[in-house]
C-alpha cells in the first residue's frame, strides 16, 4: 500500500515496515505447493498399505531417503485428514438362503438370536433365545451382560440333556455363532449350521417374531433392577408362553399344545418350559 498508494521508493517503504528488499520481491509461495512431494509421498504410502498409522507412514518415508522431519509430516498427514479412522467396507460370507417350513416334528430345526436391554441403572444385558421351530415353543431364555460362544455352548448342552439334539440350528451371521469354538462343537455334535444371509432376518422369522412378543410383553413392562431379577420373571413369563398364551399361528392354541412334547428326565436346577 505504502508504494502503490503513497507512491514510496520500495526501499524506504520495506525500512517503514522493518522488511528486507527481497521478502518484497519475493511472491508469497502457497503452502500447498511448497507441501506437494510431502503429499504426493503420502499418498502413495497410503494406498498400498491403507491400514498403517502414522509412525509406519513416516518410517516408510525416511526409509524411502526422503528428508522431511516427522513435525512437516504429520501436519501434511493431518491436513490430509489421514488421522481419521479409515472405515473399510465389512467383508460379509455369503449365504444360501435356507427354506423357512415349521417342520412335523420336534427336534428338527431349533432357532436362535440375542437381544439387548439394560436394568434401570444403566447397566446392560444381552438375551440369548432359543425357539423350537415345529411348534415355536420357547426353549430357552439366557440372561447375562456377556454371553460369549463358551456359554452359548453351555446353554445348548443342557438343553440337548433336557430335549434331546436337534438336526440343525437357524442362526445369524453373529461372532458368537461364527467362533471357531461353536463351529467345532456343531460338527462334533453333528449339528447343521443354517446361517441367514445378512441384512435378511425375516429369514428367521420364527424367532424374530419370538423376540417381539417377549420385548412386548416382558422387557418393556418392568424396570429391572437386577440381572436375577430379569432371569426370574423370564423364567415365568416362559412357561406362560408355552403353556398358556394362545398362538395365532397355531390355531389360537399354545405351544405345548399344539405340539406337546415328552421330556423323559428333567433337570430341576434349570428351569425352562416346566
Amino acid at each position: 500500500m505504502l508504494v502503490g498508494e503513497h507512491q514510496l521508493p520500495v526501499e524506504r517503504a520495506c525500512r517503514i515496515m522493518k522488511l528486507s528488499r527481497a521478502a518484497y520481491y519475493r511472491r508469497p509461495s502457497c503452502r500447498t505447493e511448497r507441501d506437494t512431494p510431502v503429499i504426493e509421498a503420502l499418498n502413495q504410502v497410503v494406498t498400498q498399505h491403507s491400514r498403517w498409522g502414522f509412525w509406519k507412514c513416516f518410517d516408510r518415508l525416511r526409509l524411502q531417503g526422503y528428508p522431511w522431519n516427522h513435525k512437516r509430516v504429520h501436519r501434511v498427514y493431518c491436513e490430509m485428514k489421514l488421522n481419521l479412522p479409515r472405515r473399510t467396507k465389512k467383508r460379509v460370507p455369503k449365504r444360501i438362503m435356507s427354506p423357512l417350513a415349521a417342520p412335523a416334528a420336534h427336534n428338527r430345526i431349533w432357532a436362535a438370536d440375542f437381544m439387548h436391554d439394560a436394568l434401570y441403572g444403566g447397566r446392560k444385558f444381552r438375551t440369548f433365545n432359543v425357539l423350537d421351530e415345529s411348534n415355536r415353543e420357547g426353549l430357552a431364555i439366557e440372561i447375562g451382560t456377556s454371553i460369549p460362544s463358551a456359554r452359548v455352548v453351555r446353554v445348548l448342552e443342557r438343553l440337548i440333556d433336557l430335549y434331546g439334539k436337534p438336526e440343525a440350528l437357524r442362526i445369524d451371521n453373529g461372532p458368537e455363532f461364527t467362533a471357531s469354538a461353536f463351529e467345532e462343537w456343531c460338527s462334533n455334535r453333528g449339528i447343521k449350521r443354517l446361517f441367514i444371509q445378512p441384512g435378511k432376518p425375516d429369514q428367521n422369522a420364527f424367532i424374530e417374531r419370538f423376540n417381539r412378543t417377549y420385548r412386548d410383553e416382558l422387557l418393556d413392562l418392568y424396570v429391572f433392577e437386577s440381572i436375577e431379577q430379569v432371569q426370574v420373571l423370564t423364567d415365568e413369563w416362559l412357561v406362560s408362553y408355552n403353556h398358556e398364551r394362545p398362538h395365532e399361528s397355531l390355531g389360537r392354541v399354545p405351544p405345548l399344545t399344539y405340539l406337546p412334547r415328552t421330556i423323559p428326565t428333567r433337570d430341576s436346577s434349570y428351569q425352562l418350559s416346566t
